[in-house]
């Protein structure tokens, strides 16, 4: 059963334990979703080593998040506005691996900064990289809630997990939700989001709700081929429609 949002979802961490589980293909789609009901949205990349929102949508950024933190300009001058989708990014800067071990006072400055950004919006996305790395963990801590993404296979379901303890660990009373993707059906989700609440309630008393399933559609890797939103190009393909059902709940509609 898909639970309500609690009342603070400003700032929404897209997080997982493993790569390709499908994590910044929803969070480009929940912001797209959101603007479409008239919020005001930034999508940050915060995946610091393998950044690729800009990839996925076909973007030439001008300026991106390198430049924040080596020092050459304000957070707010590299946000772009990503008009077809009626939303802001800020995008990261793919291959810079470097970017993964910056400095815990450069990464504090960052947060300070997006805070201050976060006036700006109704909602700001972060898209953390995949893992548990100590620069995602500190993303995470600034946020409002944290979403999890994940699928039936065993290491994704293992990762997400080890995400959840961590994150739960650290931050007991977190806003931490699950969203089930690439589920052959509603009902397959649900017995994959049950299996990951077992271990935490076994393990860490703690039941993570479920932010909602997403089923497995061809739709969603074509759409990554020719570099969109699915909401644009397909939106009224089942991903799509299960999209939108999440950004209903977290809107109270």
């Amino acid at each position: 059963m898909v639970e309500g949002w609690g009342k603070s979802y400003k700032k929404i961490a897209i997080a997982s334990g493993k790569g390709g589980v499908g994590k910044t293909w929803f969070a480009i789609t929940l912001s797209h979703a959101l603007a479409n009901n008239h919020r005001n949205v930034l999508l940050f990349d915060g995946d610091l080593g393998l950044a690729n929102v800009d990839i996925q949508l076909g973007l030439m950024p001008k300026h991106d998040l390198g430049g924040v933190l080596a020092g050459r300009l304000p957070l707010n001058q590299a946000t772009m506005v990503f008009d077809e989708g009626g939303f802001d990014i800020i995008a990261g800067r793919s291959g810079s691996g470097n970017l993964a071990n910056i400095s815990a006072s450069r990464l504090n400055s960052l947060n300070e900064d997006l805070t201050m950004l976060s006036l700006s919006y109704d909602h700001i996305i972060f898209d953390l990289g995949a893992g548990v790395e100590r620069t995602v963990r500190n993303l995470a801590n600034q946020v409002d809630t944290v979403v999890v993404v994940t699928t039936d296979e065993p290491t994704a379901l293992t990762d997400a997990y080890a995400f959840i303890k961590l994150t739960h660990m650290e931050r007991p009373n977190l806003d931490l939700r699950v969203v089930v993707n690439m589920a052959n059906s509603t009902k397959e989700g649900e017995r994959t989001y049950n299996t990951i609440l077992k271990a935490c309630q076994g393990f860490l008393k703690f039941s993570p709700p479920l932010a909602g399933v997403i089923r497995r559609d061809s739709k969603v890797r074509e759409t990554i081929r020719n570099q969109t939103s699915i909401l644009m190009r397909f939106p009224n393909t089942e991903a799509a429609n299960d999209v939108r059902s999440i950004v209903d709940k977290l809107l109270g509609q």
